[in-house]
């Protein structure tokens, strides 16, 4: 790399994250003109259609197959549902623009690689479907927050922790010599690899909270506490259920759709994925360090190993992943 390249690089911060809350703005802007009986002009529509949040959120929609038109989304805008709203909603972007990305995204960087670093635009939206998700992670990364009034400032720093790690650790792993030498495994190996990656959730969920001694709902409702309890409980037996998804995989009984489909039917609104990989990710930190989590999670031939081994130093019976799966992940 030449040494320009190189000091530039060097001098880019760790941590690059901003709230681009035009599309909220334009809503609530037209929502306010809407309240006192004043005319919504086609300068009011054009602020809100050549927004960046909402010309990025017509782009995902778009690229998974979902209809998102512009006249359907002024008809959702002029809504009586959404006018009896507006109050709340402005009052949480309010409460959310005080919340600081900087400090989720340092969170979350106290759980990837030295050296990595975490770039990332964040949009509050309001839209028809309360869902929020993270986009375009290799080139432009965004994250889109729907904007929700149940949400207070500190579970909003929680979930962009959470949102931020998957970021970084997308940006900064595996490392080029690793996806090489994956790429010489069988494709039943490297189908079973890339799930692996689904473990990501619980380790972000540990990176949000900010430690293993920390209830990963700690910021959230009692009914979420109660019901991540519940399910951590069941540890032994999801790890089994996973357990015999990644040997059906291993040994060639699933096609590619299949697996997709018996995959994602363990993450659930905070299924095995999560508990399991939090389980595994907090077994590992305490055990035997967060710099060999970090370095598990890295690689992901490494992380069920490096899971096994903290179970045996904490004891108490913990179950372990079987050597058939271990012998797969050279």
């Amino acid at each position: 790399m030449p040494i320009l390249l190189l000091l530039l690089a060097l001098a880019q911060p760790p941590v690059d994250v901003r709230m681009v809350k035009d599309e909220a703005d334009a809503v609530l802007h037209i929502l306010s003109k809407k309240e006192k009986w004043q005319p919504v002009t086609d300068s009011d529509w054009q602020r809100l259609f050549s927004s960046e949040g909402y010309g990025r959120l017509k782009e995902r929609e778009a690229q998974i197959g979902r209809p998102f038109e512009d006249t359907d989304f002024r008809t959702f805008v002029l809504s009586d549902d959404l006018a009896k709203r507006a109050p709340d909603l402005t009052r949480t972007l309010g409460l959310w623009t005080g919340v600081a990305p900087s400090a989720a995204a340092r969170r979350a960087l106290a759980y990837l690689p030295e050296g990595a670093r975490i770039r990332a635009k964040v949009y509050p939206v309001i839209k028809p479907k309360d869902n929020s998700f993270v986009f375009e992670v290799k080139t432009d990364p965004a994250i889109f927050l729907y904007l929700d009034p149940a949400v207070p400032p500190e579970k909003l720093e929680n979930t962009l922790a959470h949102e931020l790690h998957h970021i970084g650790l997308g940006g900064s792993c595996p490392t080029p010599a690793v996806e090489a030498e994956i790429a010489k495994l069988p494709a039943t190996t490297r189908t079973a690899l890339i799930w692996t990656g689904a473990f990501g959730e619980g380790i972000a969920m540990l990176a949000a909270a900010g430690g293993p001694d920390v209830h990963p709902h700690f910021v959230s409702p009692a009914a979420d506490r109660e019901r991540w309890d519940r399910d951590v409980a069941r540890f032994p037996e999801d790890l089994r259920k996973l357990e015999a998804f990644f040997r059906d995989v291993l040994a060639g009984k699933l096609s590619e759709e299949e697996a997709q489909k018996a995959a994602m039917s363990f993450y659930g609104e905070q299924g095995p994925w999560y508990t399991v990989g939090w389980k595994m990710a907090a077994s590992i930190e305490k055990a035997l360090g967060r710099d060999r989590l970090v370095a598990a999670a890295c690689d992901p031939r490494r992380l069920l190993a490096a899971y096994n081994e903290a179970a045996r130093k904490l004891g108490g019976e913990m179950p372990v992943w079987p050597e058939e799966v271990m012998r797969a992940f050279p």
